[in-house]
């Protein structure tokens, strides 16, 4: 027995030799791909323990057709252009032959970033814009935006492939910052349209453009917010927020999914360099999409209309109401003779769907009633006083102007009455109209003075605004005003409803 398992050392030791080599191998890629392991058994359960270790970090593949980042740039360059717009003018006249002086661009990078060029010598202006647009039609069709080719005399578009067009602008909408051109040309590469709605933030995002002139250049970010508003950039905004790098240049150009779909038109950057900092918006999709198709079709822009003043639902106006959840948008007033006053909407109506959808901000509300057809039929669900409420109505075509009269100071005051005593007030009457540039049937009383450091003022408060309530109780004249503030206790709550440069808010006011 001890001499066969002398005999047999020699024979396990040049197997376990073999079977080290074989792994060392393995592992050094000396062996071709696929021979590294046995083939698997079919219909055998694997083991869960037993698991591949992953060598690399792997790119995320698309809707499982193989692409990764590599394959999506190179199908949707070509379909992303370059744009130089043109306009011809005297000395002093808008910008000076960069894309970067622009005030659109100022307003962002801040005036630092400009420095260099103020003692420059001043050169007559020729170049307007300089950004990119995306071909969304094989004809020719390019969405860009109005700050690049806005007031061009003359629009050039640069293909990926160095072929050179005269533009034709189809109409621009400076309310959305965007525009469409037409190229005379056919069988160009195109980027399909994505549901912008079905966007989630942290999904990857690749961002294509000319930054600074460098044309076909392509970033990689995530989506970081939906739904940015407020941001001073267009009047209708509704932003997709990403840190994929976008610069000077970019404007106008893709935002795209891993699917290569466009979700987006890049717009505009937060920066205080000039350059990126990680913060990039882009006009959504859908909301492009609506704009392009009216201007191709009609030329022009047209939106709907409900015809109400809305605000924030805070958690201090929610409280006011007897609201617990703070979901919802306030109507602060009903215009005459709009859709709204004529199906029974009153101020204080909470507005919580619209047209079956939910809403939770006045920007998503207004957006949403302006992309509403005209004629169209819609329901909508509210609360007031603590129930529920469904309203139908029809949209109508917004007003052209729907008139904001600006505010003049007036000095003179009256003595301060209960909880409101950092206000001075005086009854509105026809030369207070005249000064505040209200209308002389408007009712109430105006603020013509506020304490330095109050919480009247802390709050939000202005000299001009007219107060039409109370704590829900109306105040049409000095009397009333004082009789609905006299009994209120130093620590108790106010709320106010306020008419601002004729649009009304409500405004809760805390010691």
């Amino acid at each position: 027995m001890t001499l066969v398992r002398a005999g047999l050392l020699p024979l396990a030791l040049v197997t376990g030799g073999i079977i080290i080599g074989v792994v060392v191998a393995s592992n050094l890629g000396w062996l071709p791909a696929g021979t590294a392991g046995p083939e698997p058994i079919p219909n055998q359960t694997p083991n869960p323990i037993m698991r591949p270790v992953a060598t690399a970090p792997q790119l995320p593949m698309t809707g499982g057709n193989g692409k990764n980042f590599v394959e999506i740039a190179k199908s949707v360059k070509p379909a992303v252009v370059n744009i130089a717009a043109t306009r011809n003018g005297k000395s002093g006249e808008g910008p000076h032959g960069s894309p970067l002086e622009d005030p659109f661009f100022r307003k962002f990078f801040g005036d630092e970033f400009f420095k260099r060029d103020r003692d420059a010598p001043q050169r007559e202006p020729k170049e307007r814009g300089q950004g990119s647009g995306v071909i969304v039609e094989s004809n020719g069709l390019i969405v860009t935006n109005n700050h690049v080719v806005n007031k061009a005399d003359e629009i050039r578009v640069f293909l990926s492939d160095k072929r050179e067009f005269k533009g034709k602008l189809i109409g621009t909408d400076a309310k959305t910052d965007i525009a469409i051109v037409k190229i005379e040309a056919t069988g160009l590469p195109t980027i399909p349209w994505a549901d912008s709605d079905q966007l989630e933030v942290g999904e990857y995002v690749l961002a294509v453009g000319s930054p600074f002139g460098l044309t076909q250049t392509v970033t990689m970010g995530i989506v970081s917010a939906v739904g940015r508003a407020s941001m001073g950039i267009a009047e209708y905004e509704d932003f997709i927020q990403t840190d994929a790098a976008i610069n000077p240049g970019n404007s106008g150009g893709a935002l795209v999914n891993v699917r290569g779909e466009l979700v987006g038109i890049n717009t505009a950057i937060f920066s205080q360099s000039g350059g990126n900092m990680g913060i990039g918006f882009a006009v959504p999709s859908n909301l492009s999409r609506a704009i392009m198709d009216q201007l191709v079709k009609t030329g022009k822009v047209v939106r709907g209309w409900l015809g109400v003043a809305i605000q924030d639902l805070t958690p201090e106006l929610a409280s006011q109401f007897g609201i617990t959840e703070t979901k919802g948008v306030l109507v602060s007033d009903v215009m005459e003779e709009s859709p709204a006053k004529k199906a029974g909407f009153e101020r204080a109506d909470v507005i919580i769907e619209y047209d079956g959808k939910p809403m939770d901000s006045p920007t998503h509300l207004r957006n949403a009633v302006a992309q509403t057809p005209i004629g169209k039929k819609v329901s909508v669900k509210l609360i007031r006083d603590k129930k529920p409420k469904t309203m139908d109505l029809t949209i109508v075509e917004q007003p052209k102007s729907l008139g904001q009269s600006g505010a003049e100071e007036n000095k003179e005051s009256v003595a301060p009455t209960g909880i409101l005593s950092d206000l001075d007030v005086r009854e509105l009457n026809d030369e207070l109209a005249s000064r505040y540039g209200v209308k002389a049937s408007e009712r109430g009383v105006v603020v013509v003075g506020i304490k330095a450091g109050s919480t009247a003022e802390e709050m939000g408060v202005r000299e001009g605004d007219i107060i039409l309530e109370v704590n829900r109780k109306p105040v049409t004249s000095l009397k009333s005003y004082e009789r609905a503030a006299s009994g209120l206790a130093k620590d108790q709550a106010v709320l106010l409803l306020l008419k601002r440069k004729g649009q009304a808010i409500y405004l809760t006011l805390r010691p």
